[in-house]
């Protein structure tokens, strides 16, 4: 989302590495970013890691030593990494079972999991009733098959629903960061517990964060017996070291700032707006969604509304035609599903190029001449 190598990641790192890669020990960057990133997302304290997902183990454990519950609820068909609770669906009988296609998992994540589907507040209810649930690790919108955007109101429920029952809510901001320089946390108004992200605040080093609200912290901080710094899981010897901190703090501070995302959401939905004309032109049964400067066209009449309808629409050998057509006359769009990032240095022009081909791909496909 940052763009490839953008000038000011690239002298920060390599002035960074010039000075050394790892302390062992906080930079005064790790200072910069926490405040940044406290500013931009409203919650006060944050731990750093390698990657998002280490963010979000991180919070699991985190959520369930201070809530003493042992279930995490998560979103039929959603992605949060590499977490082994996440890898949870739920069937046509209601029951979470492990997703099709999960390696050698070290459980059954209906032992750990509630899967309900997105949007649905009554299996949000239901599932959060009977006090068991540790949190809730959502993205704000899915964004693993398609973007499924929240119906209004659902963002609410949530909250409400998960104060009711003494459940913590995890908004992992990775993908959704897209929505501006606060993600959708800033963006809606949200209150999330906890937030977690990675990728893209160090365009594209390894780095992670997970940032707790005041609260949370001190609950944290309560647990006298937790070992926080050796066997707890939570961080590693390589967490918030000085290159990431500084790939962090120089993608922050010049490369996704707010005003780079006044010029990219435009660009975004000039995007949107051309291949929605060609999709009508061409009464094509496919839909584009946008989340910011992301957009993302889908292969169903209207967009999907939770995981699943998300993931029954998908056509792995569509996606793979048009990501090589694309590819194959110099436009590269991000490589799985159909998602198309605008960064700071994408222009109108590449907007239009991207339209163009996607077009004459379409007619191509179809058989008629471009």
């Amino acid at each position: 989302m940052g763009g490839h190598s953008p000038e000011a990641l690239v002298r920060a790192m390599q002035d960074r590495i010039a000075d050394g890669i790892t302390l062992m020990l906080p930079t005064e960057d790790a200072i910069w970013v926490g405040e940044e990133l406290a500013r931009r997302f409203g919650v006060s304290s944050w731990q750093f890691t390698l990657t998002a997902t280490d963010s979000n183990r991180c919070a699991l454990r985190l959520c369930r030593q201070i809530t003493g519950r042992r279930k995490v609820l998560v979103f039929s068909y959603c992605y949060h990494g590499t977490v082994d609770e996440a890898f949870a669906v739920r069937g046509h009988d209601g029951v979470t079972r492990s997703r099709a296609g999960n390696v050698g998992p070290p459980i059954d994540p209906g032992e750990t999991t509630r899967a309900v589907e997105f949007n649905d507040v009554e299996q949000l209810e239901r599932a959060l009733a009977d006090g068991t649930v540790a949190c809730v690790l959502t993205e704000p919108a899915m964004t693993n098959m398609g973007i499924v955007l929240p119906q209004p109101g659902y963002h609410e429920a949530l909250r409400k629903l998960t104060r009711r029952y003494g459940t913590l809510l995890i908004l992992d901001e990775t993908h959704t960061f897209c929505a501006g320089p606060g993600g959708c946390t800033r963006a809606w108004g949200l209150e999330p517990d906890v937030v977690t992200i990675g990728k893209a605040i160090g365009g594209g080093i390894p780095s992670g964060a997970v940032g707790l609200s005041a609260e949370v912290l001190e609950r944290v901080l309560s647990q006298r017996d937790a070992d926080y710094e050796d066997t707890g899981g939570v961080g590693g010897t390589l967490a918030g070291n000085a290159l990431s901190v500084a790939a962090m703090r120089a993608t922050l501070e010049h490369v996704l700032t707010a005003e780079k995302y006044a010029v990219m959401i435009p660009l975004a939905t000039r995007l949107r707006e051309g291949l929605e004309s060609l999709l009508a032109a061409r009464a094509l049964p496919w839909n584009v969604t946008q989340l910011g400067c992301r957009a993302e066209y889908r292969f169903s009449p209207t967009p999907a509304t939770n995981g699943s309808s998300a993931h029954a629409a998908g056509d792995p050998a569509l996606e793979a035609y048009l990501h090589l057509y694309l590819l194959n006359r110099g436009v590269l769009i991000t490589p799985f599903h159909n998602m198309v990032l605008v960064s700071p240095d994408t222009r109108v022009e590449d907007i239009e190029r991207h339209n163009e081909l996607f077009t004459a791909a379409v007619d191509e496909l179809a058989g008629s001449s471009p």
